[in-house]
């Protein structure tokens, strides 16, 4: 019976994996969205070197989308059909005043409806982590069916 229930287990696990893979393979290829709303965060990275002092070329971001933003937050807004992200330095009625730590002047000014959310986490070398995401999903899978064969062989010799 407990053969059984880990076999079963083993077959989830499997599923599991294979699509997630698919999932994260699928959205990388097809995604026409500038991003994605993952239980209302997103996953994000940096192209530029506007916000160096402090967000690196290549560093990821967790953005949690939200309007609810306050001066000296860093945001991400879309203009121009990108994504921009920038310290909030001014909050006014109808407007909001950006800069990136490393630009010499602010940008003109947004809306508030421009805003996607506020950066919450900072990830350095992005690319480092999607590989080793990656590499643990599938040594994750590898080994879930390396165990499943032995318990078929253990199972089948019995």
């Amino acid at each position: 019976m407990l053969k059984k229930i880990l076999n079963f287990a083993l077959d989830i696990s499997i599923c599991i994996a294979i699509m997630v893979m698919a999932y994260l393979v699928i959205q990388n290829f097809t995604a026409k969205e500038k991003y994605r709303n993952l239980f209302g965060y997103t996953f994000l990275e940096v192209l530029t070197g506007s916000m160096t002092d402090t967000i690196k070329i290549g560093d990821g971001v967790i953005v949690k989308l939200t309007k609810d933003i306050k001066e000296n937050d860093i945001i991400v807004y879309e203009k121009e059909n990108e994504l921009i992200t920038h310290r909030l330095i001014k909050k006014e009625e109808k407007e909001l005043i950006t800069k990136g730590d490393a630009n010499n002047v602010q940008d003109e000014p947004i809306t508030e409806d421009m805003v996607i959310g506020k950066v919450i986490r900072i990830f350095p070398d992005m690319n480092m982590w999607k590989k080793r995401i990656y590499a643990f999903l599938i040594l994750l899978m590898i080994v879930v069916i390396i165990i499943k064969i032995i318990i078929n062989k253990k199972h089948r010799n019995q």
